[in-house]
């Protein structure tokens, strides 16, 4: 694993087990990767996180809110002609960077069985979820403003529908990329679905 200079030790822990995990996953990576990857030492780890798990779920959640942060600056980086189109640099964000981001993505998917055992990492991925909810939320609430548009539902649960569609995306994407409906396909799919039911 390549050794991570730049930044103090936390910076260099959080860089290192970004590393690790995406070279060796979240079961298989051990505190003495961490340490080898950073350039750091034992006791840091725990002065700075706690301990090799709190790092890790630390490393995920980071992942996680650099993911929100960039599709906060996809829909709103210019001016959409339609609040079609805004969607659809979400989407484009979430679902057609895939590949791009497979090694995050495959530490994600990983940290899901963790989670169901370790309730600090079940706890750490609830909030990122939480988080993501409601920045997700302000920019629905942005984005419905600009354009006039007024909801049927809550914006946290159009948000929560979205995540869960991308995350059923995510999973069939790692088993068949080729099958896996890109960023266009899902919202002509939403709007057919709203057709059919309106």
């Amino acid at each position: 694993m390549a050794r991570t200079e730049a930044g103090g030790y936390r910076e260099r822990l959080l860089a290192g087990a970004v590393s690790c995990l995406q070279e060796k996953g979240y079961a298989r990576t051990t505190a003495r990767d961490l340490v080898a990857a950073s350039g750091t030492n034992l006791a840091s780890i725990g002065y700075h996180f706690g301990g090799k798990d709190a790092l890790l779920n630390e490393a995920l959640a980071e992942f996680f809110d650099q993911w929100i942060a960039q599709v906060e600056r996809a829909m709103f980086s210019s001016q959409p002609g339609s609040a079609r189109e805004m969607l659809e640099r979400a989407m484009t964000e979430l679902v057609d960077r895939f590949e791009e981001l497979r090694p995050q993505l495959l530490v994600f998917v990983e940290g899901y069985p963790a989670a169901l055992r370790e309730a600090a990492l079940r706890e750490r991925l609830a909030e990122s979820y939480a988080r993501c909810r409601r920045a997700g939320a302000d920019m629905v609430r942005r984005a419905v403003a600009q354009f006039g548009i007024e909801l049927p539902v809550a914006p946290e649960v159009l948000v929560s529908v979205l995540v869960a569609i991308t995350d059923g995306l995510l999973l069939q994407w790692l088993l068949d990329p080729a099958a896996t409906p890109d960023a266009r396909q899902v919202v002509d799919s939403l709007a057919a679905l709203s057709s059919l039911i309106a």
